[in-house]
């Protein structure tokens, strides 16, 4: 394992848990893969560390999974209330390059080069992953319920699993064909087509962003292993590329607009600092020590807390309709996430 950087080693020699929770996170440096990460994980302190509750090899990750949950559940509640005060895609830029910066920032930082990734490669990922994916969420979130918006985007895994199917030649298992077949009867409750044109315009851009978000997870995956990069790197990457595209769709589709109040600089941070650079740190560390699968069941936690802190807060009650297909598609990702291939 790669050792932790001099800034960290005092804070490692007093407290030996936070050595085990930072070593995964630095090994990720140039020249290093994910399966030598993976492979070199059984040796870290965390998973030598004695079986007790603080000691098991997945407490310090399902922490950070647990934070992050919540990090990013909420925040569909702080960025709903932020788009009163600041236009959609200038919101959405903002909320993506200056994370992006931080992360670049931290790379030296962690003995990674600051080198970008191929640009044929991390140029379309973050148009697909960051650009479509938060443009299209902003334009969501403008009209649309916060919980709703939430849970129509975090279909993601299952447009992921038909277009692994289709490009990717994965075959699915029945159980996954079910889990499709009930996320498609949720989104038709969701979308209520028999509403007003502006719902069914908000929970159309909310599919988009969950089918761009999972074009960008193919592209990653179609194209990303032929390639020996630093995963942090290519986020940090891609994310500024595509916070740069939705900027110059700011500039040309929507007049500049903000209202600094101490509201909107509240959001501005939020998303900036614990939903952005910390919650993707988060994000890596906990994918990284946890299998995939438990991973997956943690990341249904984010619309589960989006639906409960926009009903609390927001007075987002949802209507039979709402309710139902919000089940539903809770319901799909559930099952496609227990299915044995997936």
């Amino acid at each position: 394992m790669a050792a932790l950087p001099t800034l960290f080693k005092a804070d490692a020699r007093r407290n030996p848990n936070l050595t085990a929770m930072l070593q995964p996170l630095f090994a990720f440096r140039h020249g290093h893969t994910l399966g030598q990460l993976m492979s070199s994980i059984h040796d870290s302190p965390a998973v030598i560390a004695p079986r007790s509750v603080r000691h098991h090899p997945y407490f310090w990750p399902l922490v950070a999974l647990l934070l992050l949950g919540l990090l990013w559940g909420y925040n569909w509640v702080v960025m709903k209330g932020g788009l009163s005060e600041i236009a959609a895609l200038w919101f959405g830029a903002l909320r993506t390059i200056i994370p992006a910066v931080l992360l670049l920032l931290l790379l030296p930082a962690t003995g990674r080069s600051l080198r970008p990734p191929p640009m044929h490669y991390v140029i379309p990922l973050g148009l697909l992953q960051t650009a479509g994916f938060v443009g299209f969420m902003m334009w969501a979130l403008q009209t649309g319920a916060a919980g709703e918006t939430a849970v129509i985007v975090f279909t993601m895994p299952l447009w992921l699993m038909l277009m692994a199917h289709v490009v990717l030649h994965e075959r699915l298992t029945r159980r996954q064909w079910l889990a499709l077949g009930i996320a498609g009867m949720g989104l038709f409750f969701m979308i209520a087509p028999w509403r007003g044109h502006l719902a069914i315009g908000a929970s159309l851009f909310a599919v988009l962003s969950g089918l761009t978000w999972a074009g960008g997870s193919i592209w990653q995956k179609k194209f990303g292993r032929r390639y020996r990069l630093d995963l942090l790197s290519v986020t940090a990457w891609q994310m500024l590329f595509g916070g740069f595209a939705i900027l110059l769709a700011a500039v040309i589709l929507e007049p500049w607009h903000a209202e600094w109040t101490s509201h909107l600089l509240w959001v501005l941070f939020y998303n900036i600092v614990p939903a952005g650079a910390l919650g993707w740190l988060l994000w890596i560390y906990a994918l990284h020590n946890l299998p995939t699968r438990i991973a997956g069941f943690g990341s249904l936690l984010i619309p589960s807390v989006g639906v409960l802190g926009a009903w609390i807060q927001l007075g987002e009650r949802p209507g039979l309709f709402e309710l139902i297909g919000i089940i539903l598609i809770l319901t799909a990702l559930l099952l496609s996430l227990i299915s044995r291939r997936n």
